[in-house]
């Protein structure tokens, strides 16, 4: 595999001091180490020469073999940038100039929604946040999970995508499967239920239902 270098590996080269950085011929650096190296003056030099037919180099080591996660997020930044596309917390999407935001349903991850109730096991990621649009709207999935939960300020909609749930309201239980909407008046408390896993995508009004 060959060797890599990103902006990481540039920063501590500029703080040793070093002006000129030799590297093996077919090194990989990236444009953001490039245009960092650029900026404060750093060269840098390919190097090779031929040993009994083979080439060898005299180049400065300053990364190993293998790629670390830092090399791979940074070389995906510029990918996607090259595609107008941008990789924000927790997925990829596509902009417009125009405000058109496309969400890549497949790179999502989540992180824990605090129900108030440690033994839960939610899980959420916002997609539209407040401050692209007055509407609010991301992905839930509970997992074997029941809590409690006031809408205080905000209405929901929201869209069962896999599984199942139930949901209690005014002391009547409500029972949504997959392809079912459910919309949920402000300042109602509701009781979340999954006996398995469920996946919804919802949308809340206004877009700051967490502040």
């Amino acid at each position: 595999m060959k060797n890599l270098i990103s902006i990481e590996e540039i920063k501590e080269f500029y703080k040793a001091g070093e002006k000129e950085l030799h590297i093996c011929k077919g090194t990989l650096v990236t444009d953001a180490a490039r245009d960092y190296a650029r900026e404060r003056g750093i060269a840098i030099v390919e190097d090779s020469q031929v040993v009994d037919g083979q080439p060898e180099c005299k180049g400065q080591s300053l990364v190993s073999s293998s790629i670390n996660k830092s090399v791979i997020a940074e070389i995906v930044q510029q990918v996607l940038a090259s595609r107008g596309q941008s990789a924000s917390s927790g997925y990829t999407a596509v902009r417009d100039t125009s405000g058109l935001k496309l969400v890549r349903g497949h790179s999502v991850t989540y992180e824990a929604f605090d129900t108030g109730k440690p033994t839960t096991c939610v899980k959420y990621r916002e997609v539209i946040s407040k401050d692209e649009s007055s509407v609010s709207a991301g992905f839930l999935t509970i997992d074997h999970s029941s809590f409690t939960w006031t809408l205080t300020g905000y209405e929901e909609t929201d869209i069962v995508l896999e599984g199942s749930l139930s949901i209690t309201i005014n002391g009547k239980t409500y029972y949504a499967n997959q392809g079912d909407v459910l919309h949920i008046p402000k300042d109602s408390t509701v009781i979340w239920d999954a006996v398995d896993h469920v996946k919804l995508f919802y949308t809340t009004y206004p877009a700051d239902w967490a502040d």
